[in-house]
């Protein structure tokens, strides 16, 4: 079963080395030219959940993965992935194969808020075509990146941390004012923290592991208002119930563990939460019109 990647897998994959700072405990940082991850030896990338943050500046034809949704890129696109949302991608010919990207850790980006990101966030906006002097400005701070990781400069991380958060907010300032600000009444601020208590259930990394909250009422309980009170403020501000983002939600992650690992279908319903592997056949394939078995093989 592919098991999350982390920092360590991810060199000794793509390199076949490890940094001697990777342990250090204060956030780790590094970035590449996407040419030197292709160097011979080097070994394809295979789905798993990551322990790390990426920001991609691709320029070839790509197609990415995430659990039940897949993304087709062509042209200068920045990329974010986060270790909350599986990928995998496929990738054009390797002579294609220019840009650059970055890794870092969570503890890198002191931010409390980092997360919540309209690019990191799942169910959020990913991916960022851009034009050509998009591509250049993007690709100017990606070089920067470059020199000053290899400089002898004692504050160059403090200056990496400042690059990384440039490329974010050059992208918030792409994205419309009504995506920025989310919460303008209580109505959206309960439904934010709806979703994120959702989220943060999720990913389903082990089969010891298992989805609890599984109806509007666990919700409610949790967030210490009325089942009804949460309904309405959800339905008002999504147009979609409580229930059916708890349904959508599972039905990704039961997606995901079908596709990308090697588990039965009972254990699968087992930490979906389900009762009986019957029930959960019965809720995928209302939901799909496809049995869990014949979505695995399709």
């Amino acid at each position: 079963m592919p098991t999350t990647e982390t920092l360590e897998e991810f060199y000794k994959n793509k390199f076949n080395w490890i940094p001697d700072d990777l342990q250090k405990g204060i956030g780790h940082f590094n970035v590449f030219t996407r040419e030197s991850c292709l160097a011979p030896g080097s070994t394809p990338v295979v789905y798993s959940r990551r322990d790390f943050y990426k920001i991609s500046l691709t320029r070839d034809r790509n197609i990415y993965h995430y659990a039940g949704k897949s993304l087709e890129t062509e042209g200068p696109t920045l990329l974010f992935f986060n270790p909350r949302v599986p990928y995998t991608f496929e990738a054009g010919p390797p002579a294609d194969q220019t840009g650059f990207f970055c890794i870092f850790t969570e503890s890198f980006i002191p931010e409390k808020n980092f997360a919540d990101l309209p690019m990191f966030t799942p169910g959020g906006a990913p991916s960022y075509p851009l034009n050509k002097e998009q591509d250049e400005e993007i690709s100017a701070l990606f070089r920067k990146m470059l020199r000053e990781i290899d400089s002898g400069y004692v504050y160059r991380y403090d200056m990496l941390r400042n690059y990384v958060t440039e490329i974010v907010h050059y992208v918030l300032k792409m994205q419309p004012a009504e995506i920025l600000y989310r919460h303008p009444d209580a109505n959206s601020r309960i439904t934010a923290v709806f979703t994120e208590l959702l989220e943060r259930q999720f990913p389903i990394e082990s089969p010891s592991q298992q989805f609890n909250l599984r109806s509007a009422s666990d919700y409610a309980k949790n967030l210490s208002v009325h089942v009804n009170h949460l309904n309405r403020a959800v339905k008002q501000v999504t147009g979609k119930t409580t229930t059916e983002h708890i349904a959508d939600r599972m039905l990704s992650e039961a997606k995901a563990l079908l596709k990308f690992t090697d588990w039965n279908v009972s254990m699968i319903s087992y930490c979906l939460g389900f009762e009986e592997p019957a029930h959960f056949s019965h809720f995928f394939r209302k939901q799909t019109n496809l049995t869990p078995t014949a979505f695995r093989i399709v």
